[in-house]
């Protein structure tokens, strides 16, 4: 290939010219790439953080995936050792669920209860990590005592030590007549993981609840799995149900929350492709640019097609300088996306500190800082799609480039 077309493109790209205003207009079609290339790589990154924040937080609490018994499982524990073995499994524990309304002295409120096995708990779970007071190890069988979440030990206004009363909607007959199942736990320890989950959740000794069920107290209701990826729960659940016998029923996180995160997925996306526009009119002023340049040079063009350069090899003249353009503004904003991406979270809480004020409140959203989560997956993807824009924006000025007529340029010369 010759070369020429391409050290003459970054001749033009480089060289000073006397029109200032097609300088001017070549500078801000890279500001403006560099703007839109690292903006877009700094907003996605924030988004991947919020994500992650919310997979690990939300996510690291609900089970990946249930297989749930009518109204038991039997022979649970062979069922549990059956399930650990199978690909794709992290870890198996036993699980008993009761919709309750807790009532204490100062206050009412519903809640999910969730009768677990303290030992087998972190295995599935990031509770005995979020843990503000207390601890799930004080949750010893026979003794009734109950770990809430933070904001719902606030709403009941009880605090380590207190009693709190569990109502389940599941009527004693006797010969007094119908009364509703009651019983008092004392409260051993609260945790916090900075979501909704802190109002809804409380958990207690997975006997305590069978006994609170009226089950056998070595029965348990379901196998709560954790997986070694928790996007494969919806396909691997399946291949479990086919596996274990019986006819039990299975569900996974994706069914209870999957809704939040496909609106954070297709939220991610339409962020993307808006600040995308950024990229977009960045490139159509690289069209603008070198419609210009090619009205500045046409008796250079002249010159060169004179000299023997071809239609073709003067319209690559014009996409090198274009690109050149797009590349150096897409490299500048490559650079400051990334560090931008990888110190965004610093930077705003040294900006809190600086200002004295709270962006992001732990008492309205779940985290009190800025997350970021840099993705080099959407890095490739955005360098190449501002790359692309800026060859596509360099086609039709070199093409008109390459019509120019000689002679014609050259009539009054």
């Amino acid at each position: 290939m010759n070369l020429l077309p391409v050290k003459i493109g970054l001749r033009y790209a480089r060289a000073k010219r006397a029109n200032h205003f097609i300088s001017f207009i070549s500078f801000s079609s890279i500001a403006g790439i560099a703007l839109g290339v690292a903006v877009l790589i700094t907003v996605l990154s924030v988004m991947n953080g919020f994500d992650r924040e919310l997979r690990e937080r939300i996510l690291g609490m609900v089970p990946h995936a249930t297989v749930w018994g009518d109204p038991t499982l039997d022979n649970w524990q062979k069922m549990s050792e059956q399930v650990a073995t199978m690909p794709g499994v992290k870890a198996v524990a036993p699980h008993i669920q009761a919709q309750v309304m807790f009532q204490s002295d100062r206050g009412v409120h519903g809640a999910l209860l969730n009768g677990i096995d303290p030992a087998l708990e972190s295995s599935v779970s990031i509770l005995p990590n979020h843990m503000t007071s207390g601890s799930i190890e004080a949750l010893h069988s026979g003794e009734y005592g109950i770990v809430l979440g933070e904001q719902l030990a606030r709403m009941l206004g009880v605090r380590i030590g207190d009693k709190v009363t569990a109502l389940l909607p599941k009527a004693n007959v006797s010969i007094a007549g119908i009364t509703p199942t009651l019983k008092r736990f004392t409260l051993v320890g609260t945790f916090k993981v900075g979501a909704e989950l802190d109002s809804s959740l409380a958990y207690i000794n997975i006997q305590d609840a069978a006994r609170l069920k009226r089950y056998n107290p070595n029965d348990v209701e379901a196998l709560r799995i954790a997986f070694d990826d928790l996007f494969d729960a919806p396909r691997l659940i399946w291949d479990i149900a086919r596996a274990i016998p019986g006819q039990n029923k299975v569900s996974d996180w994706t069914r209870t929350h999957g809704n939040l995160f496909q609106a954070i997925k297709m939220e991610k996306t339409m962020i993307g492709l808006l600040l995308l526009l950024i990229v977009a009119v960045a490139a159509f002023n690289i069209v603008s640019t070198l419609v210009m340049v090619v009205t500045d040079k046409r008796n250079d063009i002249a010159i060169l097609r004179t000299m023997g350069l071809t239609s073709t090899q003067v319209m690559w003249v014009f996409v090198v300088q274009g690109i050149f353009i797009g590349l150096l503004g897409t490299l500048i904003g490559l650079a400051l996306g990334v560090t931008a991406a990888l110190n965004v979270s610093d930077f705003i809480a040294w900006l809190e500190g600086f200002l004295g004020i709270q962006f992001l409140s732990g008492d309205v959203y779940f985290i009190n800082y800025l997350p970021s989560q840099l993705e080099w997956q959407d890095v490739r993807f955005i360098v190449s799609a501002a790359f692309i824009m800026t060859v596509l924006a360099t086609l039709y000025p070199a093409w008109r480039a390459s019509k120019v007529d000689p002679a014609e340029a050259l009539r009054y010369e």
